[in-house]
C-alpha cells in the first residue's frame, strides 16, 4: 500500500490531534476482510512491473532496481531526486530541499524519463532546474529505476534511463474477494529542524468485479537547518541563522480511481491533482505556486486467440502550470499541457521469440508569460512504433528491439515584430538495442547491452532566448541542432545465495554530438551568454552494490555495500562535463529480531575537482569530500487486526557541511545553499 505523509500547518495542531485520534480508531476498530494488507499489496505489485520488462521476466536483462515498501518509507523526501539520490548510479540535482530531479549514470534534464505509471508527466521539470518534479514521492507504492538506454519503448528523451513512478490509484487486478472488503493505511509524522508535521490517508474498497481507491494528502514545513549559518534577506532586513533561506515548502494533493475486473481483463481510470508553493534557494524572495492535474484511463485485454495474446492501452492527460512571483515584480507563468496515448501488443511465440509491439502517439503545448521568458511557446508532437523481442537460450536468453519517431517542434513566436520568432523542426530519431543474459551456475548471472540511440532536442535547446535565473545565464538555442546520436554498452555480473548478494555494472555511453550548453565568452543583460552547441562526448563508469548477511538466526545482522563512479568530458577538447558526481562509497548495518530493526550507515563522497574551466581560467563548481551519516528504526505491533508500524530516521547525524557537485546551485551561488543539516524524523504508520 501506498504511503502518505501529510504535512499540517503549525497553527493546526488541533487538526493533527485529530489526525493521530483518527489513526489510533483505525488501529482499534478496523475489519480488513482481505487476509493480508501485506499479501495484497505484494499481488498488486507483481502485475504492474513496467519499467525495462514490458514481459514481466524475474530476471530482466536491462539494469533495474526498484523501491518499495518500508525501504520506500524510511527512503522517502520531499522529491524525487533526493528520494533516490545514493542508490547506485543515481544522484541529484538538488536545487534545494525543493527541485531535485534524477540524475541518472550522470545524465540529467530530458535525458532522464520521468514516468507515472509508464506515462509521461509533462511537468517542466526538465527546462529548469528549479523546477519541481510533479509527482511527489509520498504517493508512490513502488519507484522503479532503469539505468541506461530506456529509448526503446518510452523515447530517445529516456537516453540516459527512466523512472518510474507506481502507484494504485488504477487498480489491475483486484484486491477483494467476491465478499467485497475494505483496506487502507494512514500515518502521520514528524520532522525536527524544519518543523515539518505530516498526515495522510489512503482508502481501497471493492470486490472481484470493482475496486475504489481514494487518497489525498497534505503537508508543510518551515525552512530547512543547515549546519553553517547562512544570510537571509527578507522585507529588506538581513538575518544570519542556520538555516536554508527561502526553502519552506508546502504541499497537498489527492486522487479518486475506479477499476472494473473482467475474467481477463480490466478497465480503470483516474483523477489526481498535486499543488506545491516552494521558495527558490537561489533567491531569497522568490516563491513558486505549481499545480498539476493528471487524468488517466488504461486497460488490459488477456488470454485472446491469435497472434496477439494481449492488449494494454492507456491514455493520460496532464495540465501543468507554476507562477514565479517576488515583491513588487509581476510573476511569470510557466504552463505546458500533454496527452500521451500507449497502445502495447504480447504476441503468441513466433518460434523462439516472445515479445511486444506498440505505438505511442503524445502532443504538448508550452507556454510562458512575464519578464523572465527565455523560451517561447511552442508545441511538441511525437508518433513512435516499437517491438521488443526475447528468446529462450539453454545458456539464458537474448532480446533485440527497435523504435522509430517521428518528432516536430515548433516555435509559435509572439507576434509580429516580438522577441521570439516562429520556427519548425522535424526529425526522425531511431534506436536500436541489443541483450543477453547469460545464467551461470552457483547463483551467478553475466547480462551485457548495446544499443544506439538517437534524441531530437528540445524546444528549449532549439529556440531559447533569453535571461535564465535559475542557471545565471543568457541562454541561447540552436535552430540548426540535430539528433543527439549515441552508442552505450553495458556489462554486468550478479551473484545472490539467500541473502547474501553483489551486484556490479560497467558502463560506457559514447556521444557523437551531445547537445551541450556551453559559453560564448559574450555577455547580455549582465549576464555571461551561453549557447546550446554539440559535441562529441563520452562517459565512463561503473556501479556497485552487494548485501551480506553476517549473523542468521531469531536476531540477523546484513552488511550492506553500495559504490559509483562516472567520469565525463567532451571528446574534442579533454575538458571534464559539468555537474558529474564525483566517486561515493557507502555502506549500511541493519539489524532484525522479531518486530524491531535498526540501521546505521554512512556515505562517503569524493571531491570534485574534474570541472570545466571559464574563459578567465577559473574552475567554479569544485567540491570538497564529505561522509554523511544516517540511522533508522522501525518496530511493528498488532493493535486488534490492524497492523503497526512506528518509525524514525536520523539524517545527516554528524551535521556535516556538504555542498552537491551536480547541483547547478554549487556554480552559480557557491557557498548559499548545502545540504541539509542534521534531522530526525519520527512517524507512526496503520495498515487496516
Amino acid at each position: 500500500m501506498t504511503t502518505f505523509s501529510f504535512h499540517v500547518r503549525p497553527r493546526a495542531g488541533r487538526c493533527f490531534a485529530l489526525s493521530s485520534l483518527a489513526l489510533a480508531c483505525l488501529a482499534c476498530h478496523a475489519q480488513p476482510t482481505a487476509s493480508s494488507v501485506e499479501l495484497a499489496t505484494t499481488q498488486r505489485l507483481g502485475e504492474v512491473t513496467i519499467t525495462g520488462n514490458p514481459l514481466g521476466a524475474a530476471s530482466p536483462i536491462v539494469p533495474a532496481s526498484s523501491l518499495s515498501g518500508t525501504p520506500l518509507l524510511l527512503r522517502s523526501q520531499p522529491t524525487l531526486g533526493e528520494t533516490l539520490q545514493g542508490e547506485p548510479g543515481v544522484s541529484s540535482s538538488y536545487f534545494g530541499p525543493n527541485a531535485s530531479r534524477p540524475v541518472i549514470r550522470g545524465l540529467e534534464g530530458d535525458r532522464i524519463r520521468i514516468l507515472s505509471n509508464g506515462g509521461g508527466s509533462f511537468d517542466l521539470s526538465g527546462l529548469s532546474p528549479d523546477h519541481a518534479v510533479s509527482i511527489d514521492p509520498l504517493s508512490a507504492e513502488r519507484i522503479e529505476v532503469l539505468r541506461g538506454p530506456g529509448a526503446l519503448l518510452y523515447g530517445g528523451s529516456a537516453v540516459g534511463g527512466a523512472v518510474n513512478v507506481i502507484d494504485n490509484r488504477i487498480a489491475r487486478q483486484p484486491a477483494f474477494g467476491r465478499e467485497g472488503g475494505v483496506l487502507g493505511k494512514a500515518d502521520v509524522s514528524w520532522t525536527t529542524g524544519k518543523q515539518e508535521r505530516a498526515a495522510g490517508v489512503l482508502l481501497e474498497s471493492g470486490n472481484d468485479r470493482y475496486q475504489l481507491h481514494v487518497d489525498a494528502f497534505d503537508r508543510k514545513s518551515g525552512d530547512v537547518p543547515a549546519p553553517v549559518a547562512l544570510a537571509c534577506e527578507k522585507d529588506g532586513v538581513t538575518v544570519t541563522r542556520r538555516r536554508i533561506c527561502n526553502s519552506a515548502n508546502q504541499a497537498d494533493g489527492g486522487a479518486v480511481g475506479l477499476s472494473w475486473f473482467g475474467a481477463h481483463s480490466y478497465v480503470g481510470l483516474s483523477a489526481s491533482t498535486y499543488r506545491s508553493q516552494y521558495g527558490v534557494v537561489a533567491e531569497d524572495d522568490v516563491t513558486i505556486g505549481m499545480r498539476s492535474n493528471r487524468y488517466a484511463l488504461e486497460g488490459e485485454v488477456r488470454s485472446l486467440p491469435g497472434l496477439v495474446r494481449s492488449l494494454r492501452w492507456s491514455v493520460s492527460h496532464n495540465d501543468y502550470a507554476h507562477s514565479e512571483s517576488s515583491p513588487g515584480h509581476e510573476p511569470t507563468r510557466f504552463a505546458n499541457r500533454g496527452t500521451e496515448l500507449r497502445l502495447e501488443a504480447r504476441h503468441a511465440p513466433l518460434g523462439a521469440w516472445e515479445g511486444v509491439f506498440g505505438v505511442q502517439l503524445d502532443a504538448a503545448r508550452f507556454s510562458a508569460q512575464g519578464d523572465e521568458v527565455f523560451a517561447p511557446p511552442s508545441k511538441t508532437s511525437q508518433a513512435a512504433a516499437f517491438v521488443y523481442e526475447e528468446r529462450a537460450m539453454s545458456w539464458g536468453k537474448l532480446s533485440a528491439g527497435g523504435r522509430i519517431e517521428s518528432v516536430r517542434v515548433v516555435s509559435l513566436g509572439d507576434g509580429a515584430g516580438g522577441h521570439f520568432a516562429a520556427a519548425r523542426r522535424d526529425f526522425t530519431p531511431m534506436s536500436l538495442s541489443l541483450g543477453a543474459l547469460r545464467t551461470l551456475g552457483g547463483g551467478w548471472q553475466l547480462n551485457s547491452n548495446l544499443s544506439y540511440t538517437e534524441r531530437a532536442p528540445r524546444d528549449y535547446e532549439l529556440f531559447a532566448d533569453g535571461p535564465h535565473v535559475a542557471t545565471a545565464a543568457y541562454e541561447i538555442g540552436n535552430r540548426t541542432l540535430g539528433k543527439e546520436k549515441s552508442v552505450q554498452a553495458d556489462l554486468g555480473a550478479q551473484w545472490r545465495v539467500g541473502p547474501t548478494r553483489l551486484r556490479a555494472n560497467v558502463y560506457m555511453p559514447r556521444f557523437s554530438n551531445f547537445i551541450a550548453l556551453v559559453p560564448t565568452g559574450g555577455t547580455s543583460g549582465g549576464l555571461d551568454e551561453f549557447r546550446y552547441q554539440q559535441a562529441p562526448a563520452v562517459f565512463r563508469g561503473l556501479e556497485l552494490s552487494g548485501n551480506r548477511r553476517l549473523i542468521a538466526g531469531p536476531a540477523s545482522l546484513d552488511l550492506g555495500l553500495r559504490a559509483d563512479m562516472v567520469r565525463a568530458e567532451n571528446r574534442d577538447t579533454g575538458e571534464p562535463l559539468p555537474r558529474i558526481a564525483p566517486w561515493r562509497l557507502g555502506s549500511t548495518l541493519t539489524w532484525t529480531q522479531a518486530a524491531w530493526s535498526a540501521s546505521l550507515g554512512a556515505d562517503h563522497v569524493g571531491a570534485q575537482q574534474r570541472v570545466p574551466s571559464t574563459s578567465a581560467g577559473a574552475r567554479p563548481g569544485t567540491t570538497s569530500a564529505y561522509t554523511l551519516w544516517n540511522a533508522a528504526a522501525t518496530y511493528r505491533q498488532r493493535a486488534g487486526s490492524s497492523q503497526l508500524l512506528w518509525y524514525a530516521r536520523l539524517d545527516n547525524l554528524g551535521n556535516q557541511l556538504a555542498y552537491s557537485a551536480t547541483s547547478i546551485l554549487t556554480t552559480t551561488v557557491p557557498g548559499r545553499v548545502p545540504l541539509p543539516g542534521r534531522m530526525l524524523k519520527v512517524g507512526l504508520q496503520v495498515a487496516f
